[in-house]
């Protein structure tokens, strides 16, 4: 058994709240260390890149994370709301490389699949889901569970192959 520790940052970018969620994976289990929201003041966009750039590298700093996921845009109704998402996905890219820290990225389909065990699977499915796997007291915030599902998605297809566990589906 692998008893590598690995510390991985997901990150749910956003306009208007980016969440973060910071795991340890020791073998195959996963471990919870922090998690949270940045807020984003109604400023332009180089203020909210900027606070999202400053946020992660505190994060970054503080958290020594091994590698990091974040989610891809999906295409909006609205292309204006993509071309924010971009936005507060370039500042937290920056943010990983200037740190050094690897980045992978992972569809929302892709997440709920490795999570809940569906694609389509709603967000209060995906907290209930992380407080599960990741043993906590309580549901995290939507974004937070949400950026901790991506860095569960990420142990999950980062793992040997031969030692991946297959997904089954799960009902809530």
């Amino acid at each position: 058994m692998n008893d590598e520790r690995r510390i991985i940052l997901g990150i749910d970018p956003g306009s208007r709240i980016t969440g973060f969620g910071v795991i340890a994976v020791v073998g195959r289990k996963n471990h919870y260390i922090a998690s949270g929201c940045i807020r984003l003041p109604d400023k332009d966009v180089g203020a909210k890149c900027k606070m999202i750039y400053s946020a992660l590298q505190e994060l970054i700093g503080v958290h020594q994370p091994t590698e990091a996921a974040i989610e891809q845009i999906f295409m909006h109704e609205n292309a204006g709301g993509a071309l924010k998402l971009g936005q507060a996905r370039g500042a937290a890219i920056t943010a990983l490389a200037m740190g050094d820290v690897s980045v992978a990225e992972y569809t929302a389909r892709q997440v709920k699949q490795a999570v809940v065990g569906y694609g389509a699977a709603a967000k209060t499915q995906v907290q209930s889901m992380v407080q599960l796997l990741l043993q906590l007291s309580g549901k995290p915030q939507a974004d937070a569970a949400d950026a901790l599902a991506i860095a569960i998605c990420h142990a999950h297809f980062r793992q040997p192959l031969g030692t991946r566990m297959k997904a089954g589906r799960v009902s809530l």
